[in-house]
């Protein structure tokens, strides 16, 4: 398909029709169809079925259609960066775990934007697969994660280490414990647990450390995101395991928050493309996100 194939396709995908599609594009209607025609042909098979006079996508329309629009959605990420480029603005393209996206980033940008104001910075708060996988396919400069990452395309900085953290409703730890300002696992034993997938790094690491324990905790429900955790938490549905990052935000008004002994750390790394020269816009932001972890750390 070439690339006027493929925005008329969008076009109608979205609108619905030949005359609104044509609208649009601000293109005749004749031309709409014919360019339609032409793909179809092209690709030899039908993109839409005529069905009591509407357009219906056929499978292999509503199968190309997803891809289409995430082309769509990076030449909408060109047309943005070449703004910025004629406005005479550098781009920072950002990722971010989603711990790292309520305390520290926010944090992180105000230092940076103090430095550099001309920088125009796009973020974004991905899982940390999906943050390897951009950076491999150079769709971001740099990524934070809270957990290292093994890949060779790729080369990883710690920045910090954060340690676990219990976020518990006010009322469910007892007196004890809140006056040691720590608390062990099996002083969590019957009460509800929320936990983390177990397919999360974190969450494998508390799976084994839960599963040593004589009176195992019973989790009520399992969550993907530490800050859907948190939020859990807060509104007393039960004791939260998260890192430092996410506990950070935390209403202590809400919850009680306790580091985990014996100590269970995670880290905080930086991962950029290994094969690109790292350009002083992100050396910056790291710098900036580093510190950022030391005022919440010291907080």
């Amino acid at each position: 398909m070439r690339l006027r194939h493929i925005e008329v396709f969008n076009a109608i995908m979205r609108t619905g029709s030949v005359s609104a599609a044509a609208r649009t594009l601000n293109v005749t209607q004749p031309a709409v169809s014919r360019t339609l025609q032409h793909a179809e042909l092209q690709l030899g098979f039908a993109l839409f079925a005529r069905t009591a006079g509407r357009l219906q996508p056929t499978p292999e329309a509503l199968a190309l259609h997803p891809h289409i629009e995430r082309l769509f959605d990076q030449l909408d990420d060109v047309q943005r960066l070449a703004a910025g480029l004629k406005a005479g603005r550098g781009v920072l393209r950002v990722l971010t775990v989603p711990s790292l996206g309520h305390e520290i980033f926010p944090r992180a940008m105000q230092l940076f934007r103090a430095r550099h104001p001309d920088v125009l910075v796009q973020h974004q708060a991905l899982h940390t697969p999906q943050i390897i996988s951009a950076l491999v396919l150079q769709e971001a400069d740099v990524g934070y994660t809270l957990h290292a990452a093994s890949h060779p395309a790729l080369a990883q900085e710690r920045l910090a280490e954060r340690r676990l953290m219990c976020v518990a409703p006010k009322g469910m730890l007892d007196a004890a414990t809140l006056q040691g300002q720590a608390v062990e696992l099996p002083a969590l034993a019957g009460l509800p647990l929320i936990a983390l997938d177990g397919r999360d790094p974190l969450g494998m690491v508390l799976e084994h450390a839960l599963g040593e324990q004589a009176a195992p905790l019973v989790p009520v429900v399992t969550v993907q995101t530490y800050h859907v955790a948190l939020a859990l938490a807060q509104h007393g549905m039960g004791v939260a395991l998260v890192d430092g990052c996410t506990a950070a935000s935390a209403d202590r008004t809400r919850v009680d928050v306790l580091p985990v002994v014996p100590a269970i750390t995670t880290g905080v790394h930086a991962l950029r493309a290994a094969q690109r020269a790292q350009p002083l816009t992100v050396r910056a932001f790291t710098r900036s996100l580093q510190q950022a972890l030391q005022q919440v750390g010291a907080a």
